[in-house]
């Protein structure tokens, strides 16, 4: 009788000095044990799919705000430097 439970009890997928420690650890229900390939996923894929329509939703979004902000820095520079050129050229003669 004991010889059946015995057998039952053993964990064969442990190392045999090890028996001991895992004895009591039980494997978990519904533990996902298998994984895909790197090669299998497609991880860029849908990105790419749907690269152009979320780049102008968030164009449409954000654009106007950022084209008048590169116009005003731009002009800005631009203005500044002509001013500061101006300033040069007065101080020559």
């Amino acid at each position: 009788m004991f010889a059946r439970s015995a057998v039952r009890m053993a964990r064969y997928d442990v190392s045999p000095h090890l028996s001991k420690w895992w004895k009591g650890v039980r494997p978990d229900d519904g533990q996902v044990t298998r994984h895909l390939s790197p090669f299998e996923q497609q991880i860029v894929m849908p990105w790419l799919k749907t690269f152009p329509k979320r780049a102008y939703a968030k164009f449409s979004d954000s654009g106007p705000y950022l084209v008048a902000t590169a116009i005003i820095v731009y002009g800005t520079a631009a203005a500044s430097d002509a001013a500061d050129h101006a300033q040069d050229k007065s101080y020559r003669y």
